[in-house]
């Protein structure tokens, strides 16, 4: 291949990962043009892309990017899979498709998160990590537990308060009637004495 057909190339493959700044690099040499199709089918859905690529020409197209170290110890031709929410979501979608067993010549190379290098023990770790909604949800969760923590300890003593406040009530309301009643015994009987 020509200096200038490898350019043209390379400047194609630059263009396809602008904006790209986490990837994985996966091994898929060996699949059929039908479990091709079916890989590229189930990331599409996920909405991941797939492209397949020597190396030298990865390495070349993403000089000076933070996807450049990817490709360092990698060798021969290689998938770039990346897109999704962020890059645990990635990883757990290629890892989800690699542990099911659809496609057994579909291996894990490594990836590049953040300008860093990863092996493929690396990123398998990170399959493990939660991705951006589970950690949106815990942190909520941290930042309204000790609002309702408190609620709830407002609440216990104010009900206690309010139970006594109401014995209180019903105690007195009781002893009225009481005296109420006695009160009009004894007048009845004074009127029949006089009368």
């Amino acid at each position: 291949m020509s200096k200038f057909v490898k350019r043209l190339i390379s400047r194609d493959i630059s263009g396809r990962l602008d904006g790209v700044n986490d990837a994985m690099v996966a091994n898929i040499v060996g699949m059929t043009g039908n479990e091709n199709y079916a890989i590229r089918k189930a990331l599409r859905e996920k909405g991941l892309s797939l492209m397949v690529v020597k190396r030298t020409l990865a390495a070349m197209a993403t000089e000076g990017s933070s996807l450049r170290p990817a490709f360092d110890d990698q060798t021969g031709s290689l998938a770039i899979i990346w897109g999704g929410e962020d890059f645990v979501s990635l990883v757990k979608s290629v890892t989800k498709l690699v542990d099911s067993g659809a496609f057994p010549k579909l291996e894990i190379k490594g990836g590049v998160m953040d300008g860093e290098a990863m092996d493929a023990a690396q990123v398998k770790k990170v399959a493990k990590w939660p991705n951006r909604q589970e950690q949106i949800a815990m942190l909520l969760g941290q930042i309204l537990s000790p609002g309702s923590t408190l609620s709830g300890q407002l609440v216990g003593p104010a009900r206690k308060i309010a139970g006594q406040v109401k014995k209180m009530v019903e105690d007195r309301e009781g002893s009225e009637g009481q005296e109420g009643s006695e009160g009009q015994e004894g007048s009845e009987g004074q009127e029949g004495s006089e009368g």
